[in-house]
C-alpha cells in the first residue's frame, strides 16, 4: 500500500513503531543496569506502546550525538599530537646543537702543554649541563616512544572492536550469526588483517626497544599486558571462525565405515581440492590470518625469552593442525576397535596423509608463499601434524599400557614381543612418511641422506622424548633379544669359522683391508656387527641428539661390550701353551684377533658418520661424560677402539711369548752346547741345508727352526696381514736379543771353524724369515753385528780393543763402525771371547 502525503498544515504523524524482535532475552541475561533502565521507561504494557517509538529516537540521537562528538575529540587530539610532534622536532634540533657546541666548548676548554689550567674549572658546569641535556633528550626520546605505543594499541583496539561487533550482534538480537562463514566476512576478514597488522608493528616497536633501551621495562610489561588481553580476546575466535569455515566446506570428509573395517580403504574426497570460488577465497583469507597470527606469536616469544638470532625450525602450523583435528577425533573411532591389529592403524593414518598431500600441496602451500612464511612447507606440515596426532594416541593407548604390564614378571614375554613388534611398524612406518616428505626434494639424494635434516623431526618415536622410563625400558627389550640372537650364533662352530678363500694381492693391497674376507674374520664378528648396525638403525628417525645418543648407549654399545667378553671368554677357554703346541688352538687364537681387528676398523668407520659426530658433540656439550676420558675424544666408539686395541696387543703378545719360549726350550741345548764354536774338528752329525749351498746347520738348530717355520706359515694364512706383520718382526726382535745375550752369557771362545757355524745357523734363521721382507737380517741387528765382530782379523781385532780403551773415542769409532746395538761392555767380551788359532 502507498503511503499518504500530509499537507504542511497537519501535524507530522508520530513515528512508525518498530517492529518488536521475535525473540527477547531473558531477564537473567539482562545486567543490573539494564534492568533499571527498562524499569524506568515501562512501568507498564501501555508504556510499552507509548514510549517506545520515542525512547527509540532519543537513544538515535544520543548515539548520534556521542559519535560525532568522539569523531570531534579524535580530530583534535589528531591535531594536537602533530602540533607536539612538530614543537618537538625542532627543541630536538635545538637541544642536539646546543649538545654539539657545549662539546666543541669542552674540547678548547681542555688545558694543553700546561696553558688554560684556569678555564679548566668551567669544565665541571659545562659537563652537568650536557648530562643533562642528555637526560632531556633521553625523557623525550621515551615520551614519543610511549605516545606511538599508545596510538599504535589504540588503532589495534578499534581494529579488534570492529572484529568482535561482527560477531556479537546488537543488544536484544534474536539471531546470533554463526561465523564468517555470512556475508559481511570480507570486511571483517580486512579488520582482522588490520589488527594482526597493528600487533606486529607494535612487536617491531617493543624490539626496539628491547635492543636499545632495556631499561624502559616497565613500558614492555604494561604494552605486553594489554596485548596479550586483546590476544586472548580475539585468537579464541579467529579459531572458531576457522573451525565453522572447515566444516561449511565438509571437512573432514566422512571414512566408509564398511570398508575401513574390512581393510579395504579407497581413496577419500578431498574438500581443499574441491572447494571453488567465494568458498576458496574465504578459507584462504581464514588461512592467511591463522598463519600471520602465528607467525606473530613466534616473534612475541623470541623477543620474550630473548631468542633473537636463534632460527629453530618449526614444522607446526596452526592452520594445518586445524585440519588435522577434526580428522582425528573421527579416525580414533576406528583405532579403537584395532587394539590388536596395530599394522591397521598404521595403514589407515599412511592412507590419508599420501591422499591429501597433494591438495595440501596445491592449495596450502600457496597460501603459505603469500603469507610470507619463510621455511615453511605445508606438505612438512601436515605429515608432522598426522605422525603427532598418531603418536598421541599410540602413547595414551598402547605404550603406557604396556609400560605397566611390563612390571608384572608373569607377563614380561607377551609385553615384549607386543613392544617390539610395534616398533617394528613404527620404525617402518616412519621411513613411508619420511620418504612422503622427500617425495620432491629428495630425488637426487642417497638413500640415507633422506632421512636427515627436517625429516629426522617426523617421526612416531618423539613419544620418546618426554617419557625416559619408556626408552628405558625399550632399551632393554632391544638389548635382551640382540644378546639372545646372538647367543644362538656363538653356540654354533660354524660361525668361527675363518674364510681364508682369497685372490692373491699385491704387497700394498694386502695391507688395505676393508671387508671381513681380507681381515681373515670368522662369520661371528660379521653378525655382531649387523646386530649392532640393526639396533641404532632402529632409533635414526628419533628426532632428537640426546635421545638417540643414549639409546645407542644403552642398547648398541652394551651389545659391543658383550660382545668383547665373549672373545674374551673364548681365549681364555683356549689351551695354548709351549709344552703342549697345536695348530687348532693357533688358528682359533688367530681368529679371535682377527674378529677383534675387523669390528676395531668397522668402529672407526662408523665414528667417522657425521651422525656419531654430531652425537659425540652434543654428548661432549651436555656433559654426560668427562671430556679428558679417552685416548680420543672426537671419537664416538673410542673406549670400544681402546679396549678392543688392548685385546689384540694382549692377545698378540701372548702369541709371541709362547713362539718364544717354545724357540728356547728347543734351542737351549745349542746355546749351552759350546763344543759347536770352540772346536777347531768338523762338526759330527752334520745336516744339509740345501742341495746347492755347502753349509750346515747344527742338529740342535733344526727342530726350533722347523717349528718357528711351521707357526710362521701358520700364523701368516690365518691371521690378517697387518697383525701378521707385527707379530713376526716382534719375534724376530725377540729371536735377536734371546740369542745374542745366550751366546755372550755363554762365554764361548769362537774359533775359526765356529764363527763360520754360528753364521751358517744365523743365515738358515733368516731365510726362515725370508718369505716375509726381502732382507731378514735387517730385523736381526744385534746378531748381525755379533758376526761383523766375531769375522774381524785378528789385526783388527787387536786395533779395536786399543781403540776402545780410550773410553768415548771408542764408542765414536763403534758407531762409525757399524756397531750401534751391542752395548760397550758386550762388544768387549765378544772380542775377549774370539779364538785365534795359531
Amino acid at each position: 500500500m502507498e503511503p499518504t502525503v500530509s499537507s504542511p498544515q497537519q501535524p507530522l504523524p508520530p513515528p512508525p513503531t518498530p517492529p518488536l524482535p521475535a525473540v527477547l532475552p531473558k531477564p537473567s541475561d539482562l545486567s543490573p543496569h539494564q534492568l533499571e533502565f527498562l524499569d524506568q521507561h515501562f512501568r507498564t504494557h501501555q508504556d510499552l506502546l507509548s514510549k517506545t517509538p520515542h525512547l527509540f529516537s532519543s537513544l538515535s540521537k544520543r548515539c548520534s550525538d556521542l559519535d560525532t562528538h568522539l569523531l570531534s575529540l579524535g580530530t583534535s587530539l589528531t591535531k594536537r599530537a602533530v602540533s607536539w610532534i612538530s614543537r618537538s622536532f625542532a627543541a630536538k634540533t635545538s637541544l642536539h646543537n646546543l649538545n654539539l657546541k657545549l662539546h666543541n666548548l669542552n674540547l678548547l676548554t681542555v688545558p694543553q702543554d700546561g696553558f688554560g689550567s684556569k678555564i679548566q674549572g668551567e669544565e665541571l658546569p659545562l659537563a652537568l649541563l650536557a648530562r643533562q641535556v642528555r637526560q632531556i633528550e633521553s625523557i623525550r626520546n621515551y615520551i614519543e616512544t610511549a605516545l606511538r605505543l599508545e596510538a599504535l594499541v589504540g588503532d589495534l583496539e578499534d581494529a579488534v572492536l570492529c572484529v568482535m561487533n561482527h560477531h556479537s550482534g546488537s543488544l536484544f538480537s534474536a539471531k546470533v550469526l554463526k561465523s564468517s562463514v555470512a556475508t559481511d566476512s570480507g570486511p571483517k576478514q580486512e579488520k582482522l588483517l588490520q589488527a594482526i597488522k597493528a600487533m606486529n608493528d607494535i612487536e617491531e616497536a617493543l624490539i626496539n626497544v628491547v635492543k636499545f633501551r632495556p631499561q624502559w621495562r616497565n613500558l614492555l610489561i604494561s604494552v605486553d599486558n594489554r596485548v596479550d588481553k586483546i590476544l586472548a580476546v580475539i585468537r579464541p575466535q579467529v579459531f572458531a571462525d576457522h573451525r565453522a569455515l572447515l566444516a561449511s566446506l565438509g571437512w573432514p570428509p566422512k571414512l566408509l565405515t564398511p570398508k575401513i573395517e574390512s581393510g579395504q580403504i579407497s581413496g577419500l574426497p578431498n574438500p581443499l581440492v574441491l572447494m571453488q570460488g567465494d568458498k576458496r577465497e574465504r578459507y584462504s583469507h581464514s588461512f592467511i590470518a591463522l598463519c600471520a597470527l602465528q607467525h606473530l606469536q613466534k616473534r612475541r616469544e623470541e623477543r620474550q625469552h630473548n631468542l633473537f638470532g636463534k632460527k629453530e625450525y618449526s614444522m607446526q602450523l596452526w592452520a594445518i593442525d586445524e585440519l588435522v583435528s577434526p580428522i582425528a577425533s573421527r579416525m580414533e573411532y576406528h583405532f579403537s576397535k584395532w587394539a590388536d591389529q596395530p599394522e591397521f592403524i598404521f595403514a589407515l593414518v599412511y592412507k590419508i596423509t599420501r591422499d591429501f598431500i597433494i591438495g595440501v600441496d596445491d592449495v596450502l602451500q600457496p597460501l603459505i608463499d603469500r603469507a610470507r612464511l619463510v621455511s615453511c612447507s605445508a606438505r612438512e606440515a601436515w605429515v608432522s601434524a598426522m605422525i603427532q596426532m598418531l603418536s598421541g594416541f599410540l602413547a595414551k593407548r598402547f605404550f603406557s599400557g604396556l609400560a605397566e604390564r611390563y612390571k608384572e614378571k608373569h607377563m614380561t614375554s607377551e609385553v615384549v614381543t607386543s613392544w617390539l613388534h610395534l616398533i617394528d611398524l613404527i620404525v617402518a612406518f616412519d621411513k613411508q612418511m619420511q620418504l612422503l616428505v622427500n617425495l620432491e626434494t629428495g630425488l637426487f639424494l642417497a638413500e640415507s641422506e633422506r632421512f636427515e635434516g627436517l625429516s629426522r623431526g617426523i617421526s612416531v618415536l618423539m613419544i620418546f622424548h618426554d617419557r625416559p622410563d619408556w626408552l628405558k625400558i625399550w632399551a632393554k627389550m632391544e638389548l635382551k633379544d640382540a644378546c639372545k640372537k646372538l647367543k644362538a650364533e656363538v653356540k654354533d662352530e660354524r660361525a668361527w669359522i675363518v674364510d681364508n678363500k682369497h685372490g692373491l694381492a699385491t704387497y700394498t693391497e694386502q695391507y688395505l683391508l676393508s671387508t671381513r674376507e681380507d681381515h681373515k674374520a670368522p662369520f661371528i664378528a660379521e653378525s655382531a656387527l649387523k646386530i649392532s648396525w640393526e639396533l641404532i638403525e632402529r632409533c635414526q628417525t628419533m628426532p632428537a641428539t640426546l635421545l638417540r645418543l643414549r639409546f645407542i648407549r644403552s642398547t648398541a654399545v652394551k651389545f659391543l661390550w658383550y660382545f668383547f667378553e665373549v672373545l674374551l671368554f673364548r681365549f681364555k677357554g683356549t689351551e695354548f701353551s709351549p709344552d703342549d703346541y697345536d695348530d687348532g688352538a693357533l688358528i682359533r687364537l688367530c681368529g679371535l684377533i682377527n674378529a677383534a681387528r675387523y669390528v676395531d676398523s668397522k668402529l672407526q668407520e662408523w665414528s667417522d658418520d657425521v651422525n656419531f659426530l654430531e652425537m659425540r658433540i652434543a654428548e661432549n656439550g651436555s656433559n654426560h661424560h668427562n671430556k679428558d676420558e679417552g685416548i680420543d675424544c672426537g671419537c664416538f666408539f673410542g673406549e670400544e677402539i681402546k679396549n678392543l686395541s688392548e685385546l689384540e696387543t694382549n692377545w698378540l703378545m701372548e702369541i709371541i711369548s709362547v713362539i718364544l719360549r717354545a724357540f728356547e726350550n728347543l734351542s737351549w741345548e745349542y746355546v749351552q752346547n759350546k763344543e759347536h764354536f770352540e772346536e777347531e774338528q768338523e762338526v759330527l752329525s752334520p745336516v744339509r741345508l740345501s742341495a746347492t749351498m755347502d753349509l750346515v746347520v747344527c742338529t740342535d738348530f733344526v727342530e726350533a727352526l722347523d717349528v718357528l717355520r711351521s707357526q710362521l706359515q701358520v700364523l701368516k694364512t690365518s691371521l690378517n696381514p697387518k697383525d701378521f706383520l707385527d707379530l713376526w718382526r716382534s719375534v724376530a726382535e725377540g729371536l735377536d736379543h734371546f740369542i745374542s745375550c745366550s751366546i755372550l752369557s755363554s762365554e764361548i771362545h769362537f774359533s775359526d771353524r765356529g764363527v763360520s757355524q754360528f753364521e751358517t745357523d744365523m743365515q738358515a734363521l733368516f731365510c726362515t724369515f725370508q718369505p716375509f721382507c726381502t732382507r731378514p737380517q735387517a730385523f736381526f741387528p744385534c746378531i748381525k753385528e755379533t758376526l761383523k765382530l766375531l769375522k774381524l782379523k785378528k789385526e783388527e781385532v787387536k786395533h779395536l780393543q786399543v781403540v776402545l780403551s780410550t773410553g768415548e773415542n771408542g764408542i765414536k769409532y763403534l758407531n762409525l763402525s757399524g756397531i750401534s746395538q751391542i752395548p760397550f761392555d758386550q762388544v768387549d767380551r765378544v772380542l775377549r771371547n774370539r779364538k785365534f788359532g795359531t
